[in-house]
């Protein structure tokens, strides 16, 4: 039965299916900008809530918090503050971080992490008023801690710099955390990482952490450390 032109699977057929594509949804997205309904000006914040209960990172707000979480418990909340990156061969680099640690009343705690390079006070910032050079966004990462039936802490974390990490681990005690890799991927593009530990603890009540990294040309070492307030929850 001979193959109609609609029905032409070959390579040139397909991509001459493609072809135009991108005018289409060129086309489509300016009516959409002059339409009554346009999405122009709505941004992040202005979306409408999911069905979803809303993620919590307040133990006295939101849904309560998984039984499975009770050995994570002093983690829940928003943390913020200073730390160092520590590069070998070079200065150390300040950085600022919000930690955010978050229930949906789960199993799990999801985990997110923005950070910002801190510029030297004293650099120059050229020409006009003295003024503090803006923070510069920097890594920022995304992922869950899962407490498994035997006290076993599986953390899972993704770079924007383009690694991802699994970690597991277990408490020490009330309020500290050890963990180490089990398996590290990464981008072409991404840093050398073969492998890392975390150890988290509650000082006075404020959040500190240090993390080792191991990459191709070092070996297991100080990468980075901070101690965070908690400011929410």
């Amino acid at each position: 039965m001979p193959v109609s032109p609609a029905a032409d699977s070959t390579p040139e057929a397909a991509l001459e299916v493609q072809r135009g594509s991108g005018d289409a949804a060129l086309a489509a997205a300016v009516e959409r900008s002059e339409s009554t309904a346009s999405t122009i000006t709505i941004n992040i914040a202005d979306v409408a809530p999911l069905p979803l209960p809303l993620d919590t990172a307040n133990l006295r707000l939101g849904p309560g918090l998984a039984d499975e979480n009770l050995i994570l418990l002093p983690l829940v909340g928003v943390w913020r503050g200073e730390g160092k990156v520590h590069t070998p061969g070079s200065a150390d680099t300040a950085f600022g971080q919000q930690l955010t640690l978050s229930h949906d009343g789960r199993g799990f705690l999801r985990h997110e992490s923005l950070t910002w390079l801190i510029p030297d006070a004293g650099l120059d910032t050229g020409p006009g008023p003295d003024t503090d050079p803006a923070p510069v966004p920097a890594n920022r990462e995304l992922g869950w801690w899962r407490p498994q039936p035997d006290d076993i802490i599986e953390l899972l974390i993704a770079h924007s710099e383009g690694v991802v990490e699994i970690f597991y681990g277990h408490a020490q005690g009330v309020a500290a955390w050890s963990l180490g890799t089990d398996a590290v991927v990464r981008t072409v593009s991404a840093p050398a990482v073969t492998g890392a530990t975390r150890l988290y603890g509650i000082v006075d009540g404020k959040l500190a952490y240090v993390e080792e990294r191991a990459t191709a040309e070092y070996e297991l070492q100080p990468y980075r450390s901070a101690l965070l307030e908690r400011v929410a929850g």
